[in-house]
């Protein structure tokens, strides 16, 4: 919907030098090791051919040079603090429902954020005019993971792990703060439209 919205502005279309997409996939709770699903080349397909199709004339390297300049957000969900169990959650990392996607980080590459990602990501929020929150997993606890390390180790990608917060994951009884469906679509908006001037204020060889 936010790519959707983004593409009908013809001011955030006129001028834009990257394409824009998405990519869904199938049997990411299964690992993603099938034809459909993350762990095979199909978007990283998509990418190369869309590249050649339009940037040949510009020489030997240049999907290389596009995937290092690309950037994905592995949108999934993420773990709210419970009311009930707040003992589970890190002190300072105790995301809410109703306030916001939440940023995911884990120094076991379980998640794929990065300092530098992260950054761009919450500038785009903050030119959005959105909050966001940030999830780090307790150390003796045992960490989940996303596709995001799967994508992002593929073709070295920059890439960011974030979601939409929610209580009593993977269980019969899921669910999730309604304006964070509001605010997770005003976020991802403002990535399509903004990104690219947002991602030229960093003087960075990353």
């Amino acid at each position: 919907k936010a790519l959707i919205d983004a593409a009908a502005e013809e001011e955030a279309v006129q001028g834009e030098p990257r394409a824009w997409m998405v990519s869904l996939f199938d049997h990411e709770e299964v690992g993603s090791d099938s034809a459909q699903g993350a762990g095979s080349p199909v978007m990283f397909e998509a990418m190369r051919r869309a590249t050649l199709a339009v940037g040949q004339a510009l020489g030997e390297g240049v999907v290389e040079r596009m995937n290092r300049d690309s950037f994905l957000v592995s949108a999934d969900m993420a773990h709210a603090v419970h009311p009930n169990y707040p003992e589970k959650h890190e002190e300072n990392h105790q995301p809410k429902l109703h306030n916001g996607l939440v940023i995911k980080y884990n120094t076991n590459q379980r998640y794929a954020t990065t300092d530098v990602t992260s950054l761009l990501f919450r500038e785009v929020a903050k030119r959005a005019g959105v909050p966001v929150q940030d999830f780090c997993v307790r150390n003796d606890m045992g960490c989940g993971s996303t596709i995001g390390p799967i994508l992002a180790s593929g073709i070295g990608i920059r890439c960011i792990d974030v979601g939409v917060p929610q209580l009593s994951m993977h269980s019969v009884r899921e669910m999730c703060g309604t304006d964070d469906v509001g605010l997770a679509h005003k976020h991802l908006l403002g990535f399509f439209k903004t990104f690219t001037a947002v991602d030229s204020i960093l003087d960075d060889d990353y």
